[in-house]
C-alpha cells in the first residue's frame, strides 16, 4: 500500500480519542500510586522485601487472569471485559484509603491486579480494532502516548500530594480518577462480538498466542527494569541524597512522548529491526547510569535515555505481537504480550526487593542492566535463526 494510501485510513475518530482519555485516566490514578505504594508500606511498617512483593503480586495476580480476559474479549464482546476491570479496579484502589495493616493490602493488591489484567487487556484490544492495519504501529504509538501523558505528571503528582495530604485522600483521588475512565468507556461503540466466537470452546490450557511469544518474550527481559524503577528508585535516591525524583518520572515520560510520535511510524515502514536494537541499548545505557547514580544530572540522563528506549520498544513489540496473530486471536495475542509485561515487573520487583535487603538498592540497576543485556542478544540469535532458516528454505 502506497504512502498517500496508508494516511487516507484515518486513525483519530471520536471512539479512538475516547479509548485514548478513558487510557489516561486509568492511567494517572494508577501511576500516582507507582511511588507511593512503597512509601504506604513503609508507613505500615513493611521492608524492602515487603515492598518487592507488593508490588509483585499485584503483577501476578494481574498475569493469572489475562488469559482468562483474552477469551472473554472474544466470546463476551470488548465492553464487558474493560467495564468489569475498571470496576474492581475503581472500588480495589478506594480501598487503599482505609487499610491500616500490610495482610489486608496485600489482599486488595491481588484484587487490583484483577481489575488491571482484564482492564489493560481489554484497552490494548480495543485500541487495535480502531487502528487501520496498515498504520497500527503508528496508531499503538499514538495510543500509548495517553498512558505516558499520565506517566509524566502522575508519579510526580502522587509524591507532591503526598507531601501535603493523607494516604487516605490521595487513594481516594486515584479511584475517583479511575472513575471516569470508566464513564468515558461507556461511551465507546465497540466491536459487536463474533457469533462464531460465542460457539467456539477454547482448549483447556489454552493461555497463549504462539504467534505473540516472540515478541512477548523479548519484552519479558525488558520490563524486570519497571519493578526496580517505580518500586525502589525513590527510596535509592533518597539514600544517595539525591535530588529530583519528581522530575525523573517528568523526564522520563516527556522523552517517551517524543519517541512515541516516530517510533510507530518507524515500525511500520521498516520493521521491528530499526528500532529494537537502538531502544534497548539505550535501556541499558540508563540502567548503567542508575547503577551509578552520582548527581541529579546523572539521574535526569538516564530518565530521557529510559524514556527514548522504551517509548521505541514498546509499541513495535505490541504491534508485531498482534498483526502476527489471526483476526479472531488478537485479544489472546494482547493477553500473552500483558502476561509477559505483568511477568517482567512482578519477577524484577520480588526479586529487586532481595537484592536491595542483601546488597543495596545500587546493585538492582545491575541486575536491570543483565536482564536488559539478555534480551538484545536473544533478539539476535532469533534474526540469525531466521536468516539461517531463509537460507535453507532457498536452496
Amino acid at each position: 500500500m502506497g504512502q498517500s494510501q496508508r494516511k487516507k485510513e484515518k486513525i483519530w475518530t471520536k471512539d479512538f480519542a475516547l479509548i485514548c482519555l478513558a487510557n489516561f485516566f486509568i492511567f494517572l490514578g494508577f501511576q500516582m500510586t507507582l511511588p507511593t505504594i512503597p512509601l504506604f508500606v513503609q508507613h505500615l511498617g513493611g521492608s524492602d522485601e515487603f515492598i518487592g512483593i507488593i508490588t509483585g503480586i499485584f503483577t501476578f495476580s494481574a498475569l493469572i487472569l489475562r488469559p482468562t480476559a483474552g477469551h472473554a474479549l472474544e466470546s463476551k464482546g470488548r465492553q464487558y471485559v474493560y467495564m468489569i476491570g475498571l470496576g474492581i479496579f475503581v472500588i480495589s484502589i478506594g480501598s487503599y484509603a482505609f487499610i491500616t495493616s500490610i495482610v489486608f493490602l496485600f489482599i486488595m493488591r491481588c484484587v487490583q491486579g484483577l481489575g488491571w489484567g482484564f482492564s489493560t487487556t481489554a484497552t490494548g484490544t480495543i485500541a487495535t480494532d480502531l487502528i487501520p492495519q496498515s498504520r497500527r504501529g503508528e496508531g499503538m504509538g499514538y495510543f500509548g502516548l495517553s498512558g505516558n501523558i499520565a506517566l509524566a505528571f502522575g508519579p510526580a503528582l502522587g509524591l507532591t500530594l503526598y507531601g501535603y495530604i493523607s494516604f487516605t485522600m490521595l487513594f481516594l483521588i486515584c479511584s475517583a480518577l479511575g472513575l471516569v475512565a470508566f464513564l468515558l468507556s461507556s461511551l465507546i461503540a465497540y466491536k459487536p462480538v463474533d457469533p462464531e466466537a460465542k460457539k467456539v470452546t477454547a482448549p483447556r490450557f489454552d493461555v497463549l498466542e504462539k504467534k505473540a511469544l516472540r515478541p512477548s518474550l523479548l519484552l519479558f527481559f525488558i520490563t524486570t527494569c519497571f519493578g526496580g524503577i517505580a518500586s525502589f528508585l525513590p527510596l535509592y535516591a533518597e539514600q544517595e541524597d539525591v535530588a529530583g525524583i519528581e522530575v525523573y518520572f517528568f523526564v522520563f515520560a516527556i522523552f517517551l512522548m517524543i519517541t512515541r510520535t516516530f517510533a510507530g511510524q518507524l515500525y511500520d515502514r521498516k520493521g521491528h529491526i530499526v528500532v529494537f536494537l537502538p531502544g534497548t541499548i539505550s535501556i541499558l545505557t540508563a540502567m548503567v547510569l542508575l547503577s551509578w547514580l552520582p548527581n541529579s544530572f546523572v539521574l535526569f540522563l538516564a530518565a530521557a535515555l529510559y524514556g527514548l528506549g522504551f517509548g521505541t520498544v514498546q509499541p513495535a513489540l505490541q504491534a508485531w505481537a498482534v498483526n502476527q496473530a489471526p483476526d479472531n486471536r488478537k485479544g489472546m495475542a494482547n493477553a500473552t504480550f500483558f502476561s509477559f509485561f505483568d511477568m517482567g515487573v512482578g519477577v524484577g520487583a520480588i526479586g529487586f526487593g532481595f537484592i536491595a535487603s542483601a546488597f543495596g538498592y545500587r546493585y538492582i540497576y545491575i541486575a536491570a542492566a543483565v536482564s536488559i543485556m539478555t534480551s538484545i542478544v536473544l533478539y539476535i540469535s532469533l534474526l540469525i535463526k531466521d536468516k539461517k532458516m531463509q537460507q535453507q528454505g532457498a536452496v
